[in-house]
């Protein structure tokens, strides 16, 4: 087991760095990894009370720091610490930069400003929480994305990054023995898509659940013949309304949203060029 101190020191929140850092390390095994988190570096006197720390556990430095001054104090102490510092976001800058013949604007946090697409994210936010489980299905017209699926199909996680990302998402359970309302099968605007998964998968899942709760774990909610019955019933319905159907078996979350994402952009090219037509 290799042992690494890794420092994300931001001129804003940090968030970045977090997912850049957390997509690197992905790819290597055998690592323990200690986090050190710095954001809002605006100040030399800020940056040289981190660099203390620095050097008294020393790793890899990796900074989003647009200030020149605060950059190059930092990029001179890790050279002369030995240490290796890397600046994540220079080279997708540098190559913006030369494509739009545009120099970058060097503010921090200038990603997290309040602009129109971060209330259109907070609004399918609290669309999304509201929408969860099958509720207020008179506002479903307004959606984006619709989710379906039997219990526990990942549903609700997918729904709420989904929402992070800005969609307004419904999520619609689909029980043998109450079918959700007509009015799912008449939208309009809302991309639908069923989510279904393994028997064996969802047992284990829905097992664990029960368990959580400290309820019994043997019951018909996991009941393998019903189980299977409950995923061909959603199987039937997906195929009698021709919705898109996504396996989560063996997807995260994020893979899950990656291809509902892919699916509504092909939606909505093809819905642009009709209209072109």
């Amino acid at each position: 087991m290799i042992r690494l101190h890794l420092h994300l020191l931001s001129d804003s929140t940090g968030e970045t760095l977090e997912n850049i850092a957390k997509a690197g390390l992905a790819q290597f095994e055998g690592v323990e990894t200690i986090k050190h988190f710095w954001p809002m570096v605006r100040s030399q006197g800020h940056l040289d009370r981190i660099l203390l720390e620095i050097a008294q556990r020393p790793g890899l430095v990796i900074f989003t720091l647009v200030n020149n001054d605060i950059r190059k104090r930092l990029e001179s102490r890790c050279h002369a610490l030995g240490l290796p510092s890397v600046s994540a976001l220079d080279p997708v800058i540098e190559a913006l930069s030369q494509l739009l013949g545009q120099e970058a604007l060097a503010r921090p946090g200038r990603q997290h400003m309040l602009d129109a697409a971060y209330f259109a994210r907070v609004e399918a936010i609290q669309y999304t929480i509201a929408h969860d489980d099958g509720l207020i299905p008179e506002d479903w017209e307004e959606a984006d994305i619709i989710l379906t699926g039997v219990s526990r199909s990942s549903k609700t996680p997918t729904s709420i990054y989904l929402a992070n990302r800005g969609y307004k998402v419904a999520n619609v359970p689909l029980v043998v023995e109450s079918p959700p309302p007509p009015s799912l099968y008449s939208l309009v605007h809302p991309l639908i898509v069923g989510l279904t998964t393994s028997p064996d998968r969802l047992i284990q899942i829905r097992r664990n659940r029960l368990l959580s709760l400290n309820q019994s774990p043997e019951t018909a909610y996991v009941d393998h013949e019903k189980v299977v019955a409950e995923l061909a019933f959603a199987r039937r319905i997906f195929s009698d309304q021709g919705w898109p159907v996504i396996d989560v078996t063996r997807r995260s979350i994020e893979e899950t949203a990656a291809a509902i994402i892919n699916l509504a952009n092909d939606r909505a090219a093809k819905r642009d060029q009709v209209k072109d037509a």
